[in-house]
């Protein structure tokens, strides 16, 4: 029975540190590639970048998730803007969401409530707007959905 030495084992150590190393740098520059050709091909507008703060000011990432990162307690929104017809009549869905916002809570039994956020219609145009853009870029299908 063949024993391993130890040069075989630091061989082994450094060349598979080496493999994996190399694997990780392309991996992370194939992501920033990527994540650059999204930057590129879909810029995001001032309005777009004010809604997203207004995302980040209301915390909505506390109950809804993004492209599938934040909680899970409500609905994802990366494509809620088509859901209300924002690519065939922008000036309604915005309506749509200035009209939602401003019924929360709906008070409806057996359902989370969305609080009331005191959005002025600055701020909901501003996060009709980056919901827009959230629509528009291609996650490949993420998140997943289940088979209807």
């Amino acid at each position: 029975m063949e024993r391993l030495t130890t040069a075989a084992a630091r061989n082994i150590f450094y060349g598979g540190s080496i493999f994996f190393f190399v694997i990780f740098a392309l991996l992370v520059g194939n992501s920033y590639m990527q994540a650059r050709d999204i930057e590129l091909n879909h810029p995001i507008s001032a309005d777009a970048a004010r809604g997203k703060r207004v995302w980040e000011k209301k915390a909505c990432f506390d109950c809804h998730t993004l492209f599938g990162e934040g909680a899970r307690f409500a609905p994802e929104l990366g494509k809620v803007w088509l859901k209300y017809g924002g690519d065939k009549d922008p000036a309604s869905a915005e309506e749509t969401f200035k009209a939602w916002f401003a019924a929360q809570p709906s008070r409806t039994e057996g359902r989370h409530q969305m609080p009331q956020l005191h959005l002025s219609d600055g701020d909901v145009h501003d996060m009709a707007e980056f919901l827009r853009w959230t629509a528009l870029v291609d996650t490949q299908n993420w998140p997943p959905q289940p088979k209807k």
